[in-house]
């Protein structure tokens, strides 16, 4: 096998494709020192601040989806694309990659596109349980896809696909050993349970405003709360931090030691969160965003809920809902310690590993 490999590594618009991306930059750079690695991105995204923060180069395309209603950016379309396409196609073959990599997101349409129609191997890391609608057009040629969910055949051929799960931060595998220093971190009341509330890194605004309904409630339940409002509503919700036991966040650079300090989490469902509550193996009441393609975060959050690993509730149901099960969680133990149990038994901690063993075979 080459010293050193070129690999073509694209994903990004959201934080859930471009942290399994980097994971995945960072195995092939452990394993391969001299290998070449380059991201491609769509250049108004947030991969173009992130990825070069991670160490690596990478290259922006004029490339955005398309918009639910009609809108100036959907006229645009056909022509980002053709665009897109041309970038993609110069960018290949000047790099020469030995194998390109999509992990989600229109950049990796267009890049995994032009690769494969080069005969260049490619492989597609697909985070959700119902994938969106350019990994399912790009499934039907790549060489591999490495899912994270099981009963995908009806999108993509079988003997193509491996179950490898999702990449996650390597400090989540020992968090039950990290209560004590979380306590001391956050400064913690130990003698109170602790509720998690994750909206992402933007926030998510439907869960931002039920806890500012119901704080009052939650408070009187004695116990205290974390709230990771976003960076997007921190301005509006952090007079919150002047009452006991809230803590309101923008965002938590800690990620271990605040799963490590949680005793029910409150969560958006996307891929990576449902990979990681997975692996930390919380108690957890999904709220998934309605607001997304195909409505994968339901999809996800019920492929959990079917094998009895967590709670959903819609955000229609928020108001009628929300108070009757929490409540109810937080006084039964048993239920608990069986959705921790549940959860954890759907973790894939070998993830990154296992879509890199899954890349070398094909360099």
């Amino acid at each position: 096998m080459k010293e050193n490999p070129k690999f073509i590594i694209s994903g990004g618009g959201t934080g859930g494709h471009i942290y399994p991306a980097i994971a995945i930059a960072n195995e092939l750079k452990q394993r391969f020192p001299k290998a070449e690695i380059l991201f491609v991105g769509a250049s108004d995204k947030m991969e173009m601040q992130k990825v070069p923060q991670a160490g690596y180069p990478i290259k922006g395309l004029w490339i955005a989806g398309i918009q639910r209603k009609l809108t100036l950016q959907n006229a645009m379309f056909p022509l980002k694309l053709v665009s897109s396409l041309a970038k993609s196609f110069s960018i290949i073959k000047s790099f020469k990659p030995d194998v390109v990599i999509g992990t989600g997101g229109f950049a990796s349409g267009a890049v995994l596109k032009v690769a494969s129609m080069l005969g260049i191997p490619t492989v597609i890391q697909e985070q959700n349980s119902y994938p969106g609608i350019t990994n399912k057009l790009l499934g039907k040629k790549a060489h591999k896809i490495c899912v994270a969910y099981e009963n995908l055949e009806r999108f993509f051929p079988k003997e193509n696909m491996k179950l490898t799960g999702n990449p996650v931060r390597q400090d989540l595998l020992s968090v039950n050993d990290k209560k004590e220093e979380a306590v001391e971190y956050f400064k913690l009341d130990k003698s109170k349970k602790t509720l998690l509330v994750l909206g992402g890194s933007l926030g998510a605004r439907r869960i931002n405003q039920l806890i500012e309904k119901e704080l009052d409630f939650l408070l009187s339940k004695n116990i205290q709360i974390i709230w990771q409002c976003g960076k997007l509503y921190f301005e509006e919700y952090k007079r919150f931090n002047d009452k006991k036991d809230v803590q309101v966040l923008s965002f938590i650079d800690r990620m271990d030691l605040v799963y490590a300090s949680a005793d029910v989490v409150i969560s958006r469902s996307g891929a990576s969160s449902v990979s990681e509550l997975a692996i930390v193996g919380k108690p957890v009441i999904f709220i998934p965003s309605p607001n997304v393609a195909e409505d994968h975060q339901t999809k996800n959050a019920q492929a959990i809920v079917d094998k009895h690993g967590a709670i959903l509730i819609k955000e229609k149901e928020l108001d009628e809902q929300f108070e009757v099960v929490f409540e109810a969680l937080l006084n039964d133990k048993g239920k608990q310690e069986s959705l921790s149990e549940n959860i954890k038994k759907l973790a894939l901690p070998n993830a990154t590993k296992d879509i890199v063993d899954e890349i070398m075979k094909l360099v």
